[in-house]
């Protein structure tokens, strides 16, 4: 997924490797071979030692405390937000709601844009390959405005039919809201475009990026979306935090989502005034230590380089799909021009919970079913894959066991 053609420093992503400290363990008397990159990357130790030291030494609430420690708190947490808007370029950190990962946030649009906005006849244009956190919201949100779905078709190599997505599109349509890198194809959308195409006809758009932030450069700027949403467990961060970017305009112009502390203005029993966006969207006690880590994270791959990661992927990725490519009677669901990140594949003989199984044993952990993504398994007619996804850390011989791996589940089945 590079997408610069600038000179690339060197890394060196063998030492990067020790950073992981979960890498370099034995499971069932195998060393680990980790591939299940797009259900939840790896944290490395400065990541893990920079929320550690918020628990022991800079622990209090955020927004409320006039004492030393909630400011050291809230200076941390708040910094987050401007790194965030800093690393996918967004105009002002006004426009960086934290969340708690990208499902939150993309309900958070559904429920306070969709519902303001939406009536009934109206048209919100999805793919085939959408998780399903960008389908069921979106369900919901038409079942009580009277908004219809309409699904852009994917074809056979998994790429979205652009052609009919052109032809969904029209007067009616209100919102457009796609994945930007899929967890179960590994293909890469052409995001602009399709954003550009939805501007043209009046409709708001939404990008899924909870893939795609942790493989390559993001820019706000350049796609033109007006939401964009990612997590940061998929970027080495922690679980239960995550990010809705919106433009400024739109979000002065949403109601809360939900209502409790740091979202208000004034507070009576005749009447609540509230707080302006982002805060207006951020009832309660944030995960104050999940954010500080996302902080980190970010850190840590703005040290590595996002184009050095992007370019170190883009290889791991070819390279397993060509070794692959060499298994007789393995099948990719999804073989993409722009593939990215990851590869899911089929046997005809072998179920994918079997060859997962087969593979844990031997300490490799990929991925098995439908990946919270079963209209497009559906789409091409099987019931699961096996999903191997790769990050920076991992290693050609990771592929490679990887390969011997499979070879030796399909000797149980011939």
């Amino acid at each position: 997924m590079s997408q610069t053609a600038t000179k690339i420093p060197a890394v060196d992503f063998e030492k990067i490797r020790k950073d992981f400290p979960v890498l370099h363990q034995d499971v069932n008397g195998h060393p680990l071979v980790y591939l299940d990159n797009a259900a939840s990357s790896q944290m490395p130790v400065q990541v893990a030692e920079r929320i550690d030291h918020y628990h022991r030494y800079e622990h209090s609430n955020v927004h409320r405390g006039i004492h030393t420690l909630s400011q050291k708190a809230t200076d941390a947490y708040e910094l987050t937000r401007k790194k965030v808007a800093q690393f996918i370029n967004a105009i002002s950190h006004d426009e960086i709601v934290f969340t708690s990962g990208t499902t939150d946030s993309i309900n958070l649009v559904a429920n306070s844009y969709g519902l303001t906005n939406f009536r009934e006849g109206d048209e919100i244009i999805l793919s085939e390959m959408e998780h399903h956190a960008n389908i069921v919201p979106w369900q919901m949100i038409a079942e009580k405005t009277g908004a219809v779905i309409k699904v852009i078709p994917v074809t056979d190599l998994g790429d979205l039919d652009m052609e009919a997505y052109k032809k969904l599109l029209g007067s009616r349509t209100k919102m457009v809201a796609v994945i930007h890198l899929s967890n179960a194809l590994g293909t890469v959308n052409p995001v602009k475009e399709i954003t550009d195409l939805a501007h043209d006809h009046g409709a708001v758009v939404l990008i899924d990026g909870a893939q795609s932030v942790p493989h390559a450069k993001v820019d706000m700027q350049e796609i033109g979306c007006d939401f964009f949403t990612f997590s940061a467990h998929k970027m080495c961060g922690p679980t239960g935090f995550g990010i809705l970017y919106g433009k400024k305009a739109l979000l002065d112009s949403m109601p809360p989502y939900r209502g409790g502390g740091d979202m208000i203005d004034k507070v009576s029993f005749e009447e609540t005034t509230y707080n302006v966006p982002p805060f207006r969207f951020e009832a309660g006690t944030p995960p104050i230590a999940a954010g500080i880590g996302l902080s980190a994270a970010i850190d840590y791959m703005s040290g590595i380089g996002i184009d050095a990661i992007a370019d170190r992927e883009d290889k791991l990725v070819t390279y397993a799909a060509d070794r692959l490519r060499e298994v007789e009677g393995l099948r990719f669901i999804g073989d993409s021009e722009t593939r990215a990140s990851v590869c899911a594949f089929v046997f005809d003989e072998i179920h994918a919970s079997d060859m997962g199984t087969i593979l844990d044993k031997r300490g490799i952990a990929v991925r098995t079913g439908h990946h919270c993504a079963q209209p497009i398994l559906r789409r091409f007619n099987v019931p699961a894959t096996t999903r191997a996804s790769v990050s920076f850390y991992n290693t050609e011989e990771d592929i490679d066991r990887l390969i011997d791996g499979i070879y030796y589940a399909k000797s149980f089945f011939e």
